[in-house]
């Protein structure tokens, strides 16, 4: 007889391994399915948690090697790569085990292998080994994540032509590398590599990167990545990457039709994700996909076989380890009878670059588009009296607010600590406040908080430092 569970969850990655310790919290019998051989799938493996590790230390890096222009004498700056990357290693390691233990405490059952459907309660695991385990579930929770896109026609082999994943791995500092997309992950990569002596080029076919991204931002943000060292070749098309024994050859075409050829050590195909849903079994079940491939959910994540939800990077929505989680949180709750829900409007996004980039809410393109009324607070860094103390004043917060109510739509900031400071206006939004609600919160003095204060200050023509 094959274990029996009341919530099976596939996948143990942020959205899947939260989804189940919820699921166990609320009484309900719970296994969780994952086939890496390490939880936390890619944002704790191979992705968010290595990469801000990586950003981390070669900002460290970066400003040891500047610490004599405000003081502070030191022998030569060497860098140790290797060690480095243990660092890093060991990061993602200690978190890992920590989701382990995280699921033994919550008694949830935890099975390492590929889980794919039998039928609408029966799933099939296969260990490393292909040995094959049968467990039964009233409830199935698919929560397997995405995988990193190339171009038509070109592999990664995680050595010379590399998704992210290649990119955390790297054994020596390449000496040039280009970066195939502005989105976020490609500059979080090309941040890295840059500070450490890399030459970065990016590569983006659009006129401006981080697509969906405020203009005013995005146009800031790529300034000061300039005056960082990093290249730029916008509305350039990549036509065909050619393989060299130990480089690349990468062919564009820029928007007049000129062709332009990049050689380097090592390219980096940064152009998004796709859902991870191969090997499921999904047509078996009859599971319905859209034309990306998702998962198709209704709003309480169901699928078209009432049993069976999904969450995550598989189903619509950005591909946001903090979405997934909150979904995961959410489905478990309607499972077990409660009224889960997440507010897709309040989901911030933020690059982990230096300065940080960081997003919630509409952009101005969205509320023009939609011909809503509103007004909006800027204020800057430079004027922060925090960030001018410790030399870290780039960048500014944003807000755009309601014209008639004042409820704040949406903020975008760039600067010191934007990914720590958006969730103030989180908050905020979530209770439906106004910019003046902002203005008139008591904030710390000195902090980089201030500059939000100021900013929604602004909204009314009444900031006091700028």
């Amino acid at each position: 007889m094959s274990d029996k569970f009341q919530a099976v969850v596939i996948g143990g990655g942020p959205g899947g391994y939260v989804c189940a310790i919820r699921l166990a919290q609320l009484g309900l019998k719970t296994a969780c399915i994952e086939s890496r051989g390490s939880l936390g799938g890619t944002c704790l493996n191979i992705g968010c948690i290595p990469s801000k590790s990586l950003l981390n230390l070669s900002e460290e890096y970066h400003k040891v090697q500047n610490l004599s222009n405000k003081g502070i004498e030191i022998g030569e700056v060497k860098l140790n790569l290797p060690k480095m990357m243990k660092s890093k290693d060991k990061a993602v390691t200690v978190l890992t085990k920590g989701v382990e233990f995280l699921l033994k405490k919550n008694k949830v059952t935890y099975f390492k292998g590929a889980g794919s459907f039998k039928s609408k309660n029966e799933i099939s695991i296969r260990d490393e080994k292909k040995n094959e385990t049968l467990i039964q579930a009233d409830k199935v929770i698919i929560a397997t994540g995405s995988l990193p896109v190339s171009l038509p026609g070109i592999a990664f082999d995680e050595k010379v032509i590399v998704s992210s994943t290649g990119a955390l791995k790297f054994e020596k500092v390449p000496k040039k590398m280009i970066v195939v997309g502005g989105g976020y992950i490609g500059l979080e990569m090309g941040s890295v590599w840059s500070r450490l002596g890399t030459e970065v080029h990016v590569v983006e076919f659009l006129d401006h990167i981080t697509p969906g991204m405020d203009k005013e931002i995005s146009t800031e943000f790529m300034k000061i990545l300039k005056k960082q060292g990093i290249n730029f070749h916008m509305q350039h098309k990549v036509e065909k990457i050619k393989k060299l024994n130990s480089s690349a050859v990468v062919s564009t075409k820029d928007k007049n039709g000129a062709q332009k050829d990049f050689e380097s050590d090592v390219v980096l195909i940064s152009v998004g994700r796709k859902p991870n849903t191969n090997g499921l079994n999904l047509e078996k079940i009859g599971i319905e996909l859209d034309e990306k491939n998702r998962v198709k959910t209704n709003k309480s994540f169901q699928t078209n076989i009432d049993n069976i939800y999904a969450i995550g990077d598989v189903i619509t929505g950005p591909m946001l380890a903090h979405k997934a989680e909150d979904e995961g949180i959410a489905v478990a709750e309607n499972i077990a009878g409660q009224s889960g829900h997440v507010n897709y409007d309040t989901i911030p996004g933020v690059i982990y670059t230096t300065p940080e980039v960081a997003s919630i809410g509409k952009t101005e393109e969205q509320l023009k588009e939609k011909n809503i009324n509103y007004k909006t607070g800027k204020f800057s860094f430079m004027a922060n009296s925090r960030a001018k103390a410790i030399d870290d004043a780039e960048g500014f917060v944003k807000i755009l607010a309601d014209a008639n109510t004042d409820k704040v739509l949406g903020a975008h900031l760039i600067g010191p600590h934007a990914g720590e400071l958006i969730a103030e206006i989180g908050i905020a939004m979530e209770f439906g406040a106004s910019s003046e609600d902002i203005a008139r919160t008591c904030h710390a003095h000195p902090t980089f908080s201030e500059a939000v204060k100021e900013a929604a200050l602004s909204v009314d023509k009444r900031a006091i430092h700028s």
